[in-house]
């Protein structure tokens, strides 16, 4: 299955109600931040959980409880479960989480599924036999080459293969640019691919980069794991209203 347009990611691994109060922790926020968004416009979640301080999780049984949730308050809406290791964890237990839980979308950072390359195959072959697609987060090209080392050539070539261009996360002051797409679409230019790919982006120039992505064939994630700024500048009030901004400027 091909990603919807809009992917809304409304807390991401580390952000609390201090950094924004409207940030989702509980699983009830959480829910509730989803319908929000959806009746927005947005056609896919990028789901992160939390533990019962707030800090970021990743437990099989707790994503199998809130996608049963999610699936039954939010029918149509894709559930996408994150494996971020968030400096937290290492890679079998990313692999078992997303083995286990039975999501059917998880994104994957081939620079950390890689540093333990022979089980990262088995587990890439894993999700292919189970049908777990991947959406592969790349941070820059030496990323991008390193998925097409390790996949096999029908497999990265196929245009289903989902990927997620992540700018500017390590520039200085974490700030994105529409520019600094530049390079991957050159890389796909360069390797003939015409994969399912979107973009996120980070600080006041996050809608700027969407749209850029958008008019280039991208898709969006928007949402507070990396911004928090409205088109203006100004700081949104909420997730939904990031993604209704989207939404209008896209049309």
């Amino acid at each position: 299955m091909r990603l919807p347009k809009i992917m809304v990611a409304p807390n991401g691994a580390r952000l609390q109600k201090s950094d924004h109060p409207a940030v989702p922790i509980s699983l009830d926020e959480i829910v509730a931040c989803a319908k929000a968004c959806q009746k927005a416009g947005a056609g896919a979640l990028h789901l992160h959980l939390r533990d019962e301080n707030g800090g970021h999780l990743l437990d099989a049984r707790a994503y199998q409880n809130a996608l049963a949730r999610l699936h039954q308050e939010c029918p149509g809406l894709l559930i996408q479960i994150t494996t971020e290791a968030a400096g937290k964890y290492q890679p079998a237990h990313q692999r078992q989480v997303a083995l286990n839980s039975a999501a059917r979308h998880v994104s994957v950072s081939v620079r950390e599924i890689m540093g333990e390359p022979e089980a990262a195959r088995s587990f890439y072959e894993a999700c292919h036999a189970w049908d777990i697609t991947i959406q592969h987060i790349l941070y820059d090209v030496k990323d991008a080459d390193l998925l097409r080392d390790v996949l096999p050539a029908d497999r990265f070539n196929d245009p289903n293969l989902q990927l997620i261009y992540v700018l500017g996360r390590y520039s200085e002051g974490q700030a994105s640019h529409p520019e600094m797409l530049d390079p991957f679409l050159a890389w796909m230019e360069t390797n003939k691919l015409s994969p399912d790919w979107a973009v996120c982006a980070f600080g006041p120039k996050e809608t700027d980069c969407l749209i850029y992505a958008a008019e280039k064939g991208g898709k969006c994630r928007i949402g507070f794991e990396n911004s928090r700024h409205m088109a203006s500048g100004a700081v949104a009030q909420s997730n939904d209203q990031r993604v209704a901004e989207l939404v209008r400027l896209l049309a």
